[in-house]
């Protein structure tokens, strides 16, 4: 009797673990999962109604302008082409901002840039900008675009060259939660992205708005 028990208790334990075993292993994640923060489009979409009144009164072109939103983590894509006819945004991109006093090439404030104005501050100005003549540079696909600060808070563009450029540390595709590098005040994207870019401006017959805001 006590044989016949034991025969019958092993065999529902043995059922137990077979059933077990058939079941799937949870998986176990190898790092923790981090939230990307999100555009605020209600934002964007405001700055870009602006934007298209600014470019009716200055004769600026209407058909679309560049938005970049430093209010962003640089990690983000931050850098938008803006098609005022579609009223949406058609191209986004990484770009960098100025370091300050912090360490060229690295991603010191990649949360919280701060913004100047003044010369030899390597800071990014914010403010509307006409994105001027197309010419030579020494980084990334070696073409940059003059901007010629339109505000009180970005009027020092040209002195301090500030162009719009491309450069091969910039990268393709968000790094986030790591941010994209720092330089001098420039903005700056990949040479891929550059390039995409570049076609639409040298095309353009009347002056482009580039709007940078935080």
């Amino acid at each position: 009797m006590k044989f016949i028990f034991c025969l019958f208790f092993s065999t529902i334990i043995f059922g137990c673990q077979k059933e077990k075993s058939n079941q799937p292993n949870p998986v176990v994640a190898d790092s923790v999962v981090i939230s990307k923060p999100k555009i605020d489009l209600s934002k964007t979409n405001q700055k870009a109604k602006e934007a298209l009144e600014f470019c009716k009164a200055k004769n600026f072109n209407t058909d679309f302008c560049i938005l970049i939103d430093m209010s962003l983590h640089s990690g983000l894509k931050r850098f938008f082409i803006y098609d005022f006819k579609k009223d949406i945004i058609t191209n986004e991109y990484l770009v960098g901002h100025g370091c300050g006093n912090s360490s060229w090439s690295a991603d010191d404030t990649k949360e919280n840039p701060s913004f100047s104005n003044e010369d030899n501050s390597h800071l990014s100005s914010l403010g509307k900008y006409k994105l001027g003549a197309r010419g030579y540079s020494n980084w990334g696909v070696h073409v940059k675009y003059l901007m010629h600060g339109l505000e009180e808070t970005n009027n020092n563009a040209l002195k301090r060259i500030i162009v719009f450029h491309s450069w091969e540390k910039m990268s393709d595709e968000e790094v986030y939660p790591k941010g994209s590098p720092e330089g001098w005040g420039c903005p700056t994207v990949s040479n891929n992205a550059f390039k995409q870019i570049d076609q639409v401006l040298k095309n353009s017959k009347k002056p482009v708005l580039m709007w940078i805001y935080n």
